[in-house]
């Protein structure tokens, strides 16, 4: 078993346990869908310790597991299409070269809660989603920035190694 493995299943469980801790959090802001997602630290770390693929993975196997586990269906379907499409577009922005850890995490944040309201425009009646929007948004700014910060700094102090 090579050292990403050892890795990959590191940051499974450290994943899945930042998601149960959150879900213990008693938190609201009184807008439904807004979390802190700090188990997207995990999935930032790994997108660029192995690339996209991984990290798309590692968020998958979080998602259904802790979907299924503290969640219900509607947790994992929503959760999926924001993680589809924040991580298609975090790949994209960290292959261009052109924005850091946290303007990429920033990015994910945003397009998290886009997926989110896609998948909500699909499963819900849609009076009153766009009322939402707004509120999503910044607080996808605000939890990517601190996402970032945060990401940034695992990835500083994980070993050379582990980037394989």
């Amino acid at each position: 078993m090579g050292k990403k493995s050892v890795y990959f299943g590191v940051f499974t469980a450290l994943a899945l346990i930042v998601s149960y801790v959150e879900a213990l959090i008693p938190f609201s802001f009184g807008v439904p869908g807004i979390k802190l997602g700090l188990a997207n630290i995990v999935v930032v770390a790994a997108l660029y310790m192995w690339g996209g693929t991984t990290a798309l993975l590692l968020s998958v196997v979080r998602i259904l597991l802790s979907g299924f586990l503290f969640g219900n269906m509607f947790a994992i379907l929503y959760s999926l299409a924001g993680a589809l499409l924040s991580l298609s577009v975090m790949a994209l922005l960290k292959k261009s070269g052109r924005f850091s850890v946290t303007g990429v995490s920033i990015a994910g944040g945003v397009f998290h809660n886009i997926g989110q309201m896609m998948a909500a425009g699909l499963l819900l009646p849609k009076a009153g989603l766009l009322y939402y929007f707004p509120f999503l948004l910044i607080a996808g700014v605000i939890t990517g920035f601190l996402i970032g910060i945060l990401s940034m700094e695992i990835i500083k102090r994980l070993p050379k190694g582990s980037k394989k």
